[in-house]
């Protein structure tokens, strides 16, 4: 993927987890401009936009892996955030690409990996990483369904950002709603 996908502001939508949620649509990552292609979550399973669309049903899968997550404990987070802010400081500082990671929809026809931006500033937690894979195993076991993400945007939308531990509150709920 070459383009950068845009910053979205609080208003369009959150990050939560590995995902971007906004009133519409729940991406795997952050929504990447067309042709990119984006892996979005329905309630009927997930959908692969951009030069090579797919689609399946939750029923048909048996499962939905994402790999190459960007994974840092709470210290290692600050300490590259601190790092950014003093390059941007003294000027030094140059944005750079998000980071990648890959979707794995393994359905009965075979593996299909396709790659995703990760929406995290820097990096997930761990505890983040962990209660979205959760998440999405509930919804390949039919247990949950991603209109629960979809309702929490009209119920709440939020209007900063979330920290890390608002994030993984909000993936609980989820996780207890299922």
């Amino acid at each position: 993927m070459d383009e950068i996908p845009p910053l979205h502001p609080a208003e369009d939508g959150a990050t939560v987890g590995l995902f971007w949620v906004s009133s519409d649509r729940v991406y795997v990552g952050a929504p990447a401009p067309e042709p990119a292609p984006n892996m979005v979550l329905t309630a009927l399973g997930p959908r692969v936009t951009g030069p090579q669309p797919r689609e399946w049903t939750w029923s048909e899968l048996a499962g939905l892996e994402i790999t190459e997550v960007p994974t840092r404990s709470a210290p290692q987070r600050w300490a590259t955030h601190a790092a950014s802010f003093v390059a941007a400081a003294l000027d030094a500082w140059v944005p750079s690409s998000p980071t990648e990671m890959t979707v794995s929809v393994i359905a009965p026809d075979g593996t299909h990996r396709t790659p995703v931006y990760s929406s995290a500033a820097v990096a997930y937690s761990p505890r983040e990483v962990a209660l979205s894979r959760r998440l999405i195993s509930d919804f390949t076991q039919g247990t949950a369904t991603p209109v629960v993400m979809t309702e929490w945007w009209e119920q709440t939308r939020p209007t900063k950002i979330l920290r890390s531990r608002e994030r993984e509150a909000v993936l609980a709920l989820w996780l207890a709603r299922g």
